[in-house]
């Protein structure tokens, strides 16, 4: 087995770094902070709500810098999603929307796929943000509520629309 030695330690250097890089990465979870929401066709507005808190100082350029539509992907959070969004059909247009009480938020979603990435901020002269968007598949978003600063931990409510 003295064949075998020099190249395990010579490999073994490549093997630590590649498990190091492995592990540093962003899990993408499948579960949330805080709420999950199920919706099918005909799903009533006034029930697509759910509650959290903002905070964590993850930055969520690290999913990506832009979105699918160009926009910045801003704002700091939970590594892990702050809700899970299961569309259990194919929707032509949604409205995320978040009240925070006027703090300045940000807005994340990923999915139906990890690289379809949706980024919202202001809403009109509300801080508040906001992703009115089309072409929603069926499937499992993960989405983010972030803040300007990292560590700000503000009450937030997310309603979703079908507009």
């Amino acid at each position: 087995m003295k064949c075998c030695r020099p190249w395990f330690k010579s490999q073994s250097g490549w093997l630590l770094a590649i498990v190091t890089t492995i592990m540093a990465q962003p899990v993408i979870a499948q579960t949330a902070n805080f709420g999950t929401l199920n919706l099918s066709a005909g799903f009533d507005s006034a029930k697509a709500i759910v509650e959290g808190y903002t905070g964590g100082s993850y930055s969520l350029s690290a999913i990506s810098n832009r979105d699918h539509n160009k926009k910045a992907c801003i704002g700091f959070a939970d590594p892990k999603p702050d809700h899970i969004l299961t569309l259990e059909k194919d929707f032509t247009r949604l409205k995320l929307l978040v009240n925070s009480g006027g703090i300045d938020t940000t807005l994340l979603i990923q999915g139906p796929d990890e690289t379809t990435i949706r980024c919202g901020d202001d809403t009109g002269k509300s801080k508040d943000a906001s992703i009115d968007d089309s072409n929603f598949k069926r499937g499992t978003y993960r989405i983010w509520v972030g803040t300007f600063q990292p560590g700000v931990k503000q009450n937030y409510t997310l309603k979703v629309q079908q507009p």
